[in-house]
This record gives structure tokens, C-alpha cells and sequence, in this order.
């Protein structure tokens, strides 16, 4: 063989090298710091607002609303807040809404809990006649009232502690 061409072997198979070098280190980038994305300019303030999760709806619709006006012996018997009692947001006090509370690490539940033990939807607090219940949204973890997991709609006593995830809270007045 000849000078020239052992030459320009050498070169190609440096040049086969470095290309496999850089297919590594292309690869290690993409797996690392993900796939690179054109920005979108944003959309019109004027946009809809995002659709709204809702879980299937219990069996039993609720009959009329326990909540009636303030003063009646049935109003005293229906929790108006939701008193965070153990957890990340410990001392944390919610009113109520009027018809139900969805619970979990979603930015769209109305009561957010981050941690590791929550579902993204993980429980609904609904007002039927005689009270709150409490409905686990088919959670990894389970949702606990008194010790108790939660497998149907269950009637939540006030000042009973319910527990999803880490976090522990109670309905109170």
C-alpha cells in the first residue's frame, strides 16, 4: 500500500471516530436535558379557561342542601370549615364551598396537597342532607377517616381526623 492512501485511511478512520463520539455525546444530551422545542407565542388573554376535572358522579344524588340559613338547628350540625391539623400546611383553615371539594396533588383540586403519598385526584368531600362525606378517588394510598380507610362514600363526623397522605385534617364549625 501506499503512503498516500494509508494516509487517508488513518484520517477516515479518525473521522468515523470522532463521529461516533459526537453521536454519544448528542445522545447523553438529549436524554439528559430532553428534546429542544420551538417557543410558541402565547395565546389571547381572552382564551377559555382549561376544562375542569370531574370525577364520576356517586351513585345516590344528593338530596336537598344541608346548608340552610343561619340560625336553624339543621345549619349547626354542618361543618363550615376544613382545619388542617397535621402535615406541610398545618394550621391551614378553608371555608367549605357549598357542594363539594376535590383533594390532591392537582393544581385544579380546591384543597392542594404535594407530597409523595397523595394521588393527583385523590378524594372529594361532598355536602349531601346529612352532612360531609368523604369519597376516596381510587387513590395508591387510601384516604383514612379515624384510622379507618375509606373504600365507599362515608359520612365525615365533625372534629374526626381524616388523613390522605401525610396530611391530616378535620371538619369543623
Amino acid at each position: 500500500m501506499s503512503e498516500l492512501t494509508l494516509l487517508l485511511l488513518r484520517i477516515l478512520f479518525l473521522v468515523v471516530l470522532w463521529g461516533f463520539v459526537f453521536a454519544i455525546v448528542y445522545a447523553l444530551r438529549s436524554d439528559l436535558f430532553g428534546q429542544r422545542t420551538r417557543r410558541t407565542p402565547a395565546p389571547a388573554p381572552a382564551a377559555a379557561p382549561a376544562p375542569q376535572y370531574t370525577a364520576p358522579a356517586p351513585a345516590t344524588p344528593p338530596s336537598a342542601r344541608a346548608v340552610s340559613t343561619p340560625g336553624t338547628p339543621e345549619s349547626s350540625r354542618v361543618a363550615r370549615r376544613l382545619v388542617i391539623t397535621g402535615g406541610a400546611k398545618e394550621g391551614l383553615e378553608l371555608d367549605l364551598p357549598d357542594e363539594q371539594l376535590t383533594i390532591g396533588r392537582s393544581n385544579e383540586s380546591g384543597l392542594v396537597i404535594r407530597d409523595d403519598y397523595t394521588s393527583t385526584h385523590h378524594a372529594r368531600l361532598l355536602l349531601w342532607s346529612e352532612g360531609w362525606m368523604i369519597q376516596d378517588l381510587d387513590s395508591t394510598n387510601g384516604t383514612f377517616l379515624d384510622g379507618t380507610r375509606v373504600i365507599v362514600p362515608t359520612h365525615v363526623p365533625l372534629n374526626t381526623p381524616v388523613k390522605i397522605g401525610t396530611t391530616s385534617f378535620e371538619l369543623r364549625r
